[in-house]
């Protein structure tokens, strides 16, 4: 099993340790050559306006699209949700969202940095809570219908579901749990 964890920007060698973890060969996709070896895809938090023109420039923002289309699990934190929101409120106009999952995100919705927090989540499926960890994270501010919404903070998704898609506003890679990997990785063992 090879996933892919995007090393364009950002915080990837977190998500790397996550995976090898569970014995998976985890893969800095730095362009399309690395992207086409793997099986499914990690977008990590990070800036997201540079990761979306480093996508288009490489050649991956098509080829993500087409291989979601395909079924290939996928999991964005942060920045990730950004990207893979239908669309960003408060994005640049020649920032480009993936449009993989029917959410409308803002950009450091909950602050700026010194308004990082952390909180314990109640995620639909988990036994006990899950301890998120936001930095600059962005706010889901519309879903549509087809979403499902796995957690919220003050009856605002931070956790969502779509086919094959899943997105955190929060980094799952800081916390001291691998569950939400663990989701990932099980969502590729069905795909």
């Amino acid at each position: 099993m090879k996933v892919g964890v995007l090393a364009l920007q950002g915080a990837f060698k977190l998500h790397v340790k996550a995976l090898e973890q569970f014995g998976v060969e985890a893969i800095e996709v730095r362009n399309l050559e690395n992207f086409n070896s793997v099986e499914a895809l990690i977008i990590p938090g990070g800036e997201s306006t540079t990761m979306s023109f480093l996508l288009e420039s490489t050649g991956m923002f098509e080829a993500i699209k087409e291989s979601s289309a395909e079924g290939m699990p996928i999991l964005g934190t942060c920045a990730g949700m950004i990207l893979l929101s239908s669309k960003i409120t408060d994005g640049r106009s020649d920032q480009n969202p993936l449009g993989l999952v029917n959410i409308e995100t803002r950009r450091n919705g909950y602050g700026r940095q010194i308004d990082s927090f952390e909180s314990d989540l109640s995620i639909k499926g988990f036994d006990r809570s899950f301890r998120g960890i936001f930095i600059r994270a962005p706010l889901v501010e519309k879903v549509g219908s087809e979403v499902e919404v796995l957690a919220e903070v003050n009856n605002r998704p931070v956790m969502c579901k779509q086919g094959s898609v899943l997105v955190t506003s929060f980094h799952p890679e800081l916390a001291d749990d691998t569950r939400i990997h663990t989701e990932f990785l099980e969502m590729l063992s069905k795909s």
